[in-house]
């Protein structure tokens, strides 16, 4: 009697012929010996593998469609980034709602309260600023931070509207009419002799030593700003402000 035995590696398929002693664990149950085995070795195929041996697909990074709102803003809504006397009125502002990426490499939603002249730059700004994947770390109205603009650079907020004198100075700083954008402070600090602001940013004087969120002259968050009417402090010798853009 003889018996055939069948062994099933990936496509090769092993065929062994041995003898069968009668009386034995039954047909098909004996080890083929060395003097009575054959093996053929053929490529065929056997179907796909199975599910266990096969590596998964690399998970697809998934970003929803940018979105942004608009919106009236009240001297209520500004709180303290707003007083009798400011450049603007409240009448003269929006209330702009925009779709990020932060540092953690998911989508946010953040806010920025700009003059409703510059509301379309602005959205289609961060429209671009997004589809780059430009990360953000925070995107919170001034008023928040009881208005002190130190304290918001300190936590890295992006940030427009605050009526406030200019850094150093004593007249209106072009944040006070809604038209001057600060991109992730920490990473793009402000400059002047040894000044520097927010104090953590002096990790980040070195400018070649390129980290995510920092702008650099000619970089596509500059050609975007510029392409809508702002100028970067960037390009400034005394102060430096690369976290600034303005219309």
């Amino acid at each position: 009697m003889r018996s055939r035995r069948v062994w099933v590696l990936g496509t090769i398929v092993l065929i062994a012929t041995s003898a069968c002693t009668p009386g034995g664990r039954g047909a098909g149950t004996a080890a083929p010996t060395s003097s009575s085995a054959s093996v053929v070795v053929t490529e065929t195929a056997v179907g796909p593998p199975a599910l266990s041996s096969v590596e998964p697909a690399p998970a697809v990074e998934q970003f929803p469609p940018f979105s942004s709102t608009v919106a009236p803003v009240t001297a209520e809504r500004l709180g303290a980034s707003y007083r009798v006397g400011c450049p603007v009125a409240p009448e003269a502002l929006r209330l702009v709602g925009l779709t990020y990426v932060g540092f953690d490499g998911t989508a946010a939603q953040g806010e920025l309260v700009v003059a409703a002249d510059v509301v379309d730059d602005v959205v289609a700004v961060f429209a671009q600023l997004y589809r780059q994947r430009f990360p953000i770390r925070s995107m919170v109205t001034v008023e928040a931070f009881g208005a002190d603009d130190d304290a918001s650079m300190a936590v890295d907020n992006t940030s427009a509207f605050n009526c406030r004198p200019v850094t150093g100075g004593s007249g209106w700083s072009l944040h006070s009419y809604g038209v001057a954008i600060d991109v992730d402070p920490r990473e793009n600090p402000y400059v002047a002799g040894n000044t520097v602001l927010p104090p953590e940013g002096r990790d980040h004087l070195d400018r070649g030593n390129v980290v995510p969120g920092m702008i650099l002259a000619g970089d596509p968050v500059v050609t975007v700003f510029a392409a809508h009417g702002f100028a970067w402090g960037g390009y400034w010798t005394d102060p430096v402000d690369y976290q600034h853009f303005e219309a």
